[in-house]
């Protein structure tokens, strides 16, 4: 499959799916074997950044001590030399440790070599631009700014919002329904239109047209146009809501229409769409409403202020939202 952007717009960039997280896991694996390996505060800060540094490590390190006790089987420790007669270098046991974990290393690449490359890939819109891609069965996907999306070459019918938030639109196919991985969840269309946002408030889905099934293994709810479903992250509750089916995707023609949002979820929002680094000032927790044009907010960001009756101002190189 390709992901096609028109000229009018910054080209995609792309790369492996999660195979930075898989890389780091497994050097984190070969080094925290070491006998005299002591980074252990940035090795506790890496597994702290995500859930999915800890369970890739869990993985890595299991395939590495697997190898490293294959390799041992079949090259063990050399044994003292008792003749008299022959001199010998003292054996240096961290030198075979490291020889055999660089071997257990090779062999775990390998491994993964064998098996095959994933076909899937990452498109990105930095912040404060757009993409659109074409998919291969003939619907498209928008992205915000600051959005990270995976596709697969080979099932045109996938899609892992890792971050951001994007539009699609899609053609429905009863027997292949289009699925879209928001972290643990999965949204199935019935033939339709809707928006995804993933940040670090939560995930929120709203439609405009067709049908979008949540989770249908489990809370299996039905959110139908002119609705929008959310959840907070961290929390299994989810909140339904109703929108209006033109503010859905509203950010493609520079606007964005706020419902009862925390400083933070502003703050994101625009940071995506505007490439400005905006931030919610500490305590600040009323919620706001409102709608905007974002053109005005890139040559003045304070401009926000009297827009959405709140204060901004400038520190650190930030724009901070406070709520009066």
């Amino acid at each position: 499959m390709r992901a096609t952007p028109p000229s009018s717009l910054p080209e995609a960039k792309t790369m492996p799916h999660d195979d930075l997280i898989e890389t780091q896991a497994l050097d984190w694996a070969v080094r925290a074997g070491d006998p005299e390996f002591a980074d252990w505060e940035a090795f506790t800060r890496w597994l702290d950044e995500s859930p999915r540094h800890a369970a890739a490590y869990d993985r890595a390190s299991a395939a590495v001590a697997d190898a490293a006790e294959l390799i041992a089987a079949h090259a063990p420790m050399p044994a003292a030399n008792d003749d008299p007669g022959t001199v010998t270098r003292p054996f240096d046991r961290r030198r075979w440790f490291v020889g055999a974990m660089a071997a257990s290393l090779a062999l775990v690449v390998g491994i993964g070599l064998w098996r095959g490359q994933t076909d899937r890939y990452i498109i990105v819109a930095d912040p404060g631009t757009m993409r659109t891609a074409s998919l291969a069965d003939g619907g498209s996907v928008a992205l915000s700014g600051g959005t990270r999306l995976e596709l697969d070459r080979h099932d045109p019918r996938y899609a892992r919002l890792l971050a951001g938030q994007a539009l699609f639109t899609v053609r429905h196919d009863a027997a292949h329904p289009f699925e879209v991985r928001v972290g643990d969840d999965r949204l199935v269309d019935a033939g339709t239109v809707f928006d995804v946002t993933l940040n670090g408030s939560g995930m929120r889905v709203a439609v405009s047209e067709g049908l979008v099934v949540f989770n249908p293994d489990q809370q299996q709810v039905s959110i139908e146009p002119g609705h929008a479903l959310s959840r907070e992250a961290g929390s299994d509750v989810y909140a339904l809501s109703e929108i209006a089916p033109a503010q859905v995707g509203e950010w493609r023609s520079g606007r964005l229409t706020f419902e009862a949002a925390t400083p933070a979820q502003v703050a994101a929002d625009l940071t995506r769409l505007t490439g400005i680094a905006y931030a919610a000032a500490p305590g600040a927790e009323r919620r706001v409403s409102g709608s905007i044009v974002i053109d005005p907010l890139r040559p003045d960001p304070a401009a926000l202020g009297p827009l959405l009756g709140l204060t901004v101002r400038e520190e650190g190189g930030r724009w901070m939202i406070e709520a009066d």
